[in-house]
């Protein structure tokens, strides 16, 4: 079986000279990777072995010829080492290599590099006979666009694949060709010492962050290990580090949590502690936050409003009669309304990434006709929605946590609402939150009477949410 091979093209071949310490060093000298490094100048055909010119159309900066890196990526098919090619040890191997080509070319518009990524790439050179790497280390304001697609037809290139570090700018590759290479080769097979090691690594497993780790002094600086870990119960520990790569992960990742599946129920629970919770169709939900909405937002909203109200509607309402009433009272522009005004907030709860999940908009200020007769002044909340995926999942209960912080912030010593008499889900939702039914009132949908209980929360200092 051949040995795995990467070649690196760039303009600064000694920018790439950390690639010979550590365990990619070791590797190389061990002949567990083939790993050379190029000099892009060396296939430039002028004297001042020039690899770029000014971009067509203008602009500031420039972009690197085509024509020289096509040449330099065919030339790495030769197995002939140099004190500028490869690992300067002189050897003229002869012949060339027949594999085919992965060229991975460092793009801030590429592909994200991930431990999936790595790990596809590192399965397929350890393989040993099918492929080998090029890497092209790109400078300037990049390579010409045409080479990217003329390599994608050539009969020796398996895939051209773009990659990037994330959502920044470098000044060129070599940082992206050195992470890359950091994660591949490590995962070739001899590369680790134990193989181990890479099973519980973030990303590794599963989409879960690593656990913390300590290791001697048991106490330093009059910080302790956690006492687990010196108790020997291998089962509790590797309960306590599931437990912490889980929390880590909600804390510092949550997007993460999406992927995952397969969760046991003291995993739930873990989960739930920090805040994420499965909604009705098992989907995990959270950690939410609930913000208010701003002014341009009113469609948003309005969208939530237009799928989760008729879900609070009697089975009698009509289609017609509910569309009716978002038209006339749930638009955009009614909500923009809402947004504009200074006695009314609008308050979204959202998931990972300012995903929606309902809305709640508490008014203040002059009391509305059907008020309840009350002591005090008054908040209302006037709607409170969520959707179906997220009921469950304490999102509801997250809106009126917010509700009550903003009628209390307001100066109001009480926030009342009205809820569909039929409704006894919603009922018994309000009184857990500490709502109490003190009256009726008709609420009319179209040619519907809706029948309404209006209930109320104390707001006192002392009294309990």
């Amino acid at each position: 079986m051949s040995v795995p091979r990467v070649d690196v093209v760039t303009i600064f071949p000694d920018y790439l000279a950390p690639l010979d310490l550590s365990l990619i060093g070791k590797a190389r000298t061990s002949g567990l990777v083939d790993l050379r490094v190029h000099d892009l100048r060396e296939h430039a055909h002028d004297r001042h072995r020039t690899v770029d010119d000014s971009p067509f159309g203008g602009g500031a900066g420039m972009v690197m010829r085509p024509d020289v890196w096509e040449r330099a990526i065919e030339a790495t098919a030769s197995h002939r080492r140099s004190g500028a090619e490869g690992d300067g040890d002189g050897v003229d191997e002869g012949g060339t290599d027949g594999r085919a080509l992965v060229v991975l070319v460092p793009t801030p518009s590429g592909r994200p590099l991930t431990q999936a990524f790595a790990q596809e790439l590192a399965d397929e050179l350890g393989a040993g006979d099918r492929v080998r790497a090029v890497v092209a280390c790109g400078r300037y304001e990049g390579i010409d666009a045409r080479l990217v697609p003329a390599l994608r037809e050539r009969s020796d290139v398996d895939r051209v694949v773009e990659f990037s570090l994330g959502d920044f700018v470098l000044n060129g590759g070599e940082v992206a060709a050195l992470a890359l290479l950091e994660a591949v080769v490590r995962l070739l097979p001899g590369v680790l010492g134990n193989p181990e090691s890479v099973v519980e690594e973030s990303f590794s497993h599963e989409a879960v962050l690593e656990y913390p780790v300590f290791t001697r002094p048991a106490r330093w600086e009059d910080r302790e290990v956690p006492p687990v870990l010196l108790s020997g119960d291998h089962g509790a520990v590797a309960r306590w580090r599931r437990a912490q790569s889980l929390t880590r992960t909600v804390q510092r990742r949550p997007e993460l949590l999406a992927r995952l599946d397969g969760l046991d129920a003291v995993d739930l629970a873990t989960l739930a502690a920090a805040g994420v919770v499965p909604g009705r169709h098992g989907r995990l939900i959270g950690p939410v936050t609930v913000r208010r909405a701003v002014a341009g937002e009113g469609a948003l909203v309005a969208d939530l409003a237009a799928t989760t109200f008729a879900l609070a509607c009697p089975d009698e309402t009509t289609m017609a009669d509910i569309r009716a009433h978002v038209a006339a009272h749930l638009s955009p522009r009614a909500f923009e309304a809402h947004l504009a005004s200074a006695d009314d907030a609008v308050l979204l709860a959202c998931d990972v990434g300012d995903v929606p999940l309902g809305y709640a908009v508490v008014r203040t200020g002059a009391p509305s006709a059907d008020a309840p007769a009350h002591d005090g002044t008054g908040a209302e909340l006037s709607k409170c929605y969520v959707l179906p995926r997220a009921q469950g999942s304490g999102v509801a209960r997250a809106l009126v946590a917010a509700a009550v912080r903003h009628a209390r912030a307001a100066g109001a010593d009480h926030l009342w609402l009205g809820v569909n008499a039929r409704n006894a889900a919603a009922i018994a939702f309000y009184t857990r939150a500490g709502f109490a039914v003190v009256g009726e009132r008709t609420y009319r949908v179209g040619e519907v009477d809706h029948h309404d209980h209006v209930m109320v929360k104390d707001l006192a200092p002392g009294v309990a949410d």
